[in-house]
């Protein structure tokens, strides 16, 4: 049986008692699933880590019924959209300071997805390199932007 990603999210959020639709839209590299409802902050959470943690569980349902499912990625009221374009401002800003003084810039511990934003904002510029480091007693970790040599 193949996973029905908008299906098993609209499941988990009836089953947690929020009033949402969910719209899904195909990407590059597997599904977003839009949710709309009233209170998207309760969905949210602090720094979106709710939204994080509902998608990593969706994410585990549906790879679960079908191991070859696409990654899903679950947005609220553009909510990731928004905080992806900070993120990217932060990488270019930082680059910025890597390039014109030469020193090592760290930004703030940040999960998993976030730092992959970094990363692949700055993927192909030339002059600067990224490296996650742990941050001692937490699951996160900062990223290091440094000059290429």
């Amino acid at each position: 049986m193949s996973a029905q990603p908008k299906a098993t999210l609209e499941k988990i959020l009836h089953l947690l008692g929020f009033d949402a639709t969910v719209e899904d839209h195909s990407l590059e590299d597997g599904v977003l699933l839009d949710v709309k409802m009233q209170d998207s902050g309760r969905l949210i959470g602090r720094q979106g880590q709710t939204l994080s943690d509902l998608q990593y569980v969706t994410n585990r349902l549906i790879f679960q019924q079908d191991p070859a499912a696409p990654k899903v990625l679950v947005d609220v009221g553009g909510y990731r959209a928004q905080a992806r374009e900070v993120l990217v401002k932060k990488a270019l800003e930082a680059a910025e300071k890597v390039r014109r003084w030469g020193d090592v810039v760290e930004l703030e511990p940040l999960g998993a997805f976030d730092r992959r934003i970094i990363h692949q904002a700055l993927r192909d510029d030339p002059h600067i390199e990224t490296h996650s480091v742990e941050v001692e007693g937490t699951d996160r970790k900062v990223i290091l932007l440094r000059p290429k040599h």
